[in-house]
């Protein structure tokens, strides 16, 4: 194998330009693709700038062209030559007016013929990606999405900086907090039987800066959440996060417009109009079915509930006798599209979200076609599409069901679906939006009692102070979330700062007053000590990320993802320790076999 003693690299190559024409220049990298015109040979070379064109001739020495005849695809050589001007400009890359006439060529190591080709838009399959993922990581288009998380973390140090925040570093081995989503857990080896917990977020330690005097924190920090996963959900991830002391809402929201508008701008050329839409949350849910709105299209729902008071139709009466809701939405234009058979499809879409059915009227040209209107009076029916705005060629879709949340669940599904296989989002639109005033509880079903909807450190709405007790299910949140194109970016609210009001909470989330300090009671005595009032957010970066690339999933801008178990396929990682380790943490395993 050739050395690179004696040759330095001159740029990387995709930064040669018709200004370097007449230049001796050295460039390195991988061979991207190889042409052999026997005495004519052209080699693409290939580094995380882009590519170079190398030419090799009669006039080039016998022992290079020989090399460039031996070099394969992902060879890794180094080439020393005069930059000249191409017979043929390629227009397609930005090096296409030039090439690289070798004089030297060294290879500096051989490769074996990889499972895939190196390029971009593959058809590879996930799986065999994920398994050579230093190969994958080779493509421009997942080099281009690491070089963004690097550009938008340097912009949040530098941004955050500039408005007087410092970076601290707040610890990765922390006490578990079981209120929430699972912790992963480390065992201690000094203290046998006794664990670390991985941090879900530096939520209380930057608290407690706020209460030490530091004013403004950011940190890029790694979190970890032991959860099932989904194509915007890994169990280790990064947060942008950030806290402030003597805030408000509208004071934290500000600063962060203003971090938006500066990353869009700088890294996508896009200006992003400040200040964003504030929508409340039952404004979202009811128009959208959704706590994270896409607004860009339309398809909003409609409650039909009051026009179907006295309606005797069994699914629709029974629905708003158990308290829930009729709601539809108005698919425009649509009946064109939307077949029976389509609209069965449909059907089994939002059974996933719970609901047991999907009604329907349809209005073609030619016929009408209803689910449920025959079931109804001509004055409901009538009622219905007056409100919907139906007109011919549209297609009105009802869920009905005794949980208004199932009816938002799927309606809020629904139309996003109807969005993409109808081809109505706008791709190029970034939408942002506040959602505000959200519930400061929500039911767990798996519990069977209320549980914080965000984290039991936030602020309630002022005017619901005296509900806490009385009332909880209905005391709002000084919470907000940014939400982006139909994703959730960060969120945040105002942290409670009285440790009376933090009892009060606890409390209302059914803590006893032992299990609270168990649990918490560094923070509610620290709060004894004069904290401020203080409140921040976090983003999620790998989110933010895929958003800006319009991916379709967060694993193709991280360098090394897990998988839908949370395994790492290129590792293999969990992986079995030997007994040693284990006796070491005092640990014993006690895995039940599957029958």
């Amino acid at each position: 194998m050739d050395t690179m003693q004696g040759l330095k690299r001159t740029k990387y190559c995709g930064q040669f330009t018709a200004d370097d024409i007449g230049k001796e220049v050295v460039a390195c990298g991988w061979v991207q693709k190889t042409r052999d015109l026997g005495n004519l040979i052209f080699i693409d070379l290939r580094d995380r700038s882009g590519i170079v064109q190398l030419a090799f001739d009669d006039g080039t020495a016998r022992d290079v062209h020989e090399k460039a005849a031996s070099a394969r695809a992902e060879y890794v050589l180094m080439v020393k030559g005069v930059v000249r001007r191409r017979e043929s400009v390629n227009h397609e890359i930005p090096t296409g007016e030039i090439e690289i006439y070798a004089g030297d060529l060294r290879v500096l190591a051989k490769a074996q013929t990889p499972p895939f080709e190196i390029t971009d838009h593959t058809n590879v399959k996930e799986e065999l990606r994920l398994k050579y993922r230093y190969l994958d990581l080779r493509r421009g288009e997942m080099q281009d999405a690491l070089m963004m998380r690097h550009k938008i973390v340097k912009i949040a140090r530098d941004y955050y900086d500039e408005n007087g925040f410092l970076e601290i570093e707040t610890p990765m081995l922390i006490k578990s907090t079981p209120e929430g989503a699972r912790d992963y857990l480390v065992p201690s080896r000094v203290k046998p039987g006794c664990f670390y917990a991985l941090p879900q977020s530096p939520q209380q330690y930057k608290q407690l800066l706020m209460l030490s005097g530091y004013d403004r924190y950011m940190q890029i920090a790694r979190c970890f959440r032991d959860e099932d996963l989904r194509a915007d959900r890994q169990p280790e991830f990064t947060q942008i996060d950030m806290e402030m002391s003597f805030v408000e809402e509208e004071d934290v929201m500000a600063i962060n417009e203003g971090f938006m508008a500066r990353v869009f701008q700088d890294v996508l050329g896009i200006e992003v109009q400040t200040p964003f839409l504030r929508m409340p949350y039952q404004e979202a849910m009811d128009r959208f079915g959704s706590d994270k709105p896409d607004t860009r299209f339309g398809l909003e729902l409609c409650d039909l509930s009051d026009l179907l008071a006295n309606c005797e139709f069994k699914v629709f009466k029974g629905a708003l006798e158990a308290g829930g809701s009729v709601r539809a939405i108005n698919v425009k234009g649509a009946a064109a599209n939307l077949s029976r058979k389509e609209i069965d499809k449909l059907t089994d879409f939002v059974k996933t979200y719970r609901a047991k059915g999907l009604a329907f009227t349809r209005l073609t040209a030619d016929a009408e076609s209803s689910s449920y209107e025959k079931f109804l009076t001509e004055d409901e029916k009538n009622a219905i599409r007056a409100r919907m705005g139906a007109q011919t060629g549209d297609v009105i879709l009802v869920v009905a069901d005794g949980s208004s949340q199932v009816v938002y669940d799927s309606l809020g599904a629904l139309r996003c679906e109807l969005a993409r296989r109808l081809d109505l989002i706008q791709k190029d639109t970034f939408n942002f939006l506040w959602v505000t005033k959200f519930p400061l509880f929500e039911y767990s079903e798996e519990e069977d009692r209320l549980v914080a909807k965000h984290h039991p450190f936030t602020h309630p709405a002022l005017e619901d102070l005296d509900k806490l007790e009385s009332d909880p299910a209905h005391c709002n949140a000084r919470a907000y979330d940014m939400v982006l194109n139909g994703c959730e970016v960060g969120g945040g609210s105002i942290r409670i700062n009285n440790p009376e009001l933090q009892d009060r909470m606890f409390k209302a989330l059914g803590f006893t007053e032992e299990r609270a300090h168990a649990q918490f009671g560094y923070l509610i005595d620290a709060f004894k000590y004069g904290a401020p009032p203080h409140g921040g957010m976090a983003y999620g970066l790998d989110r933010l990320v895929m958003l800006m690339l319009q991916k379709d999933s967060i694993r193709d801008v991280i360098a090394f993802p897990k998988v839908q178990n949370a395994s790492e396929l290129m590792t293999q990682c969990p992986a079995e320790v030997d007994e040693q380790a284990l006796k070491e943490l005092s640990l014993k395993l006690d895995i039940q076999k599957e029958e």
